[in-house]
């Protein structure tokens, strides 16, 4: 899924101004104006999903002045290793004091989301929002911003805003037909891609995106021709390539999943690329439960941020081979992953909120294993420890895998009732959670509700990892 970040750029290259109140855009300082014309080729790249490609010109960008706080943003937000996003974004924040007060609130809301301090992020969103009501890019910002918090009427509202505000600035109708998508709202999302693909028919983004609505509405191969009319237009638009594998793993067609994989290791430009490609061979091993095959290329990964010497990267990595280890029914080797997961965040040059996210992430991978070996008074007391630390942050995204885990562990005691309560205020866009849920309703005697639910679990039909654990099962359940 092409989705924006809660922190992505937003702004408009405008002339220098002292005073942000005097204009109606968040200015862009610059003592270069070959800088400011490279930064500008670039937004517009950040802004169609040509991450790589924006990235490139962004670092062109702080050649030309060093000083230039907007561009190291540019290029944080279009890196594709954790190490790069954050030595970017340090540089960023470095030369805060020698911008405007409306550039100072961006870096500093990508800094706090950084921190997981969404607080705070949203402070710095709101502040900007008031000052620069006619700024399109601020509210496609706060769009982003409610998007990741699953908030999609909020967001919706902010998009609309936003292209009210600009109806030829396409980066809204991406995101609002994917806020329309997650809503439920099928028949809006696919009039908000068309309008899309209407205003850039030459740019690959919008067929993607399109192709991806096709996809969860099981129109594979509608969905694959929409990918292809992407990459057609850019060879080296890579989510592209990630789109058709996933439609030919939901046909069943796993060797051409990673045939088309192979074809996107081979137009892999940065390490970002190359591993988001063994990443999705991995799923495509797991969706055959090949689990053997699929471990060797997560371990790709782990060789790529070893050689990198990206602690950062390294903890996510270690993250990947344990999850896919205690699918594959290996809980103590699961368990020793994710010990190294700890290691290496705990070394990482990151943000201490970062860090301690991935630290209270390792409650709920414990009690995830202590499941699977159903030893229930461990995972219980993980679980609980989780929720009392959550509690704190209240963290849209930790609350719900807080849920989760609750109703996993009512699972695993037949409390049917709680697990299904549990689980309706898990992460509704995972499609582990739907067929969790379809366990608790069955447990429940709601058969009707319970093959309803599996139904939604085995026709997910989206990019999602999980989805490759538990399709086969949830499919089952609907007989």
């Amino acid at each position: 899924m092409k989705t924006l970040a809660i922190l992505l750029i937003g702004l408009s290259a405008v002339a220098n101004a002292k005073a942000p109140e005097q204009t109606a855009k968040v200015p862009v300082t610059t003592a270069s104006q070959e800088a400011r014309d490279l930064f500008t080729k670039a937004q517009d790249l950040a802004d169609k999903l040509r991450g790589t490609d924006a990235h490139e010109l962004f670092a062109k960008a702080v050649e030309k002045d060093k000083d230039f706080a907007l561009a190291y943003l540019g290029m944080a937000n279009s890196s594709g290793t954790a190490k790069d996003f954050f030595d970017a974004l340090d540089k960023a924040v470095a030369l805060e004091g020698k911008v405007s007060p409306g550039e100072k609130l961006l870096i500093q809301s990508a800094e706090y989301g950084s921190k997981n301090d969404l607080a705070h992020q949203k402070e710095s969103l709101d502040k900007l929002a008031k000052m620069f009501p006619a700024d399109e890019r601020v509210a496609n910002l706060v769009g982003a911003y409610h998007f990741g918090r699953q908030d999609y009427p909020q967001a919706i509202a902010a998009y609309e805003q936003a292209i009210k505000i600009n109806p030829s600035f396409t980066q809204p109708y991406n995101q609002l037909g994917y806020a329309y998508r997650f809503a439920q709202k099928p028949a809006d999302a696919e009039r908000t891609f068309k309008k899309y693909i209407e205003l850039i028919p030459n740019d690959p983004n919008p067929y993607d995106s399109y192709g991806e609505l096709l996809m969860e509405e099981g129109k594979f191969d509608e969905s694959i021709a929409s990918y292809k009319k992407a990459l057609a237009i850019d060879g080296n638009f890579v989510a592209s390539y990630i789109g058709i594998s996933n439609d030919q793993m939901f046909e069943g067609k796993g060797d051409d999943a990673r045939k088309t994989l192979a074809q996107f290791a081979k137009v892999a430009r940065t390490d970002g690329e190359r591993r988001t490609a063994i990443f999705w061979t991995a799923i495509a091993y797991s969706f055959d439960n090949a689990w053997d095959k699929a471990l060797a290329e997560a371990d790709k990964m782990v060789a790529i941020a070893n050689e990198r010497k990206d602690q950062a990267m390294l903890a996510n990595d270690y993250n990947f081979v344990a999850n896919t280890l205690l699918e594959a029914g290996r809980p103590d080797e699961a368990a020793a992953k994710y010990k190294l997961q700890q290691e290496a965040n705990a070394k990482a040059n990151i943000p201490d909120g970062a860090k301690e996210l991935t630290k209270r992430s390792g409650l709920y991978d414990d009690a995830r294993v202590a499941l699977a070996k159903h030893d229930v008074k461990t995972a219980q007391a993980k679980a609980k420890a989780f929720a009392q630390q959550v509690s704190v942050k209240q963290n849209p995204f930790e609350v719900r895998q807080s849920h989760e885990l609750n109703g996993m562990v009512a699972l695993e005691t037949k409390q049917w009732k709680t697990a299904a309560d549990e689980l309706a205020h898990a992460n509704q866009r995972d499609p582990r959670v739907l067929y969790l849920a379809a366990l608790a309703l069955k447990g429940e005697g709601d058969a009707k509700g319970a093959k309803a639910m599996a139904l939604r679990a085995a026709d997910f039909n989206g990019l999602a990892p999980d989805y490759a654990y538990v399709r086969a099962n949830a499919k089952a359940l609907t007989k």
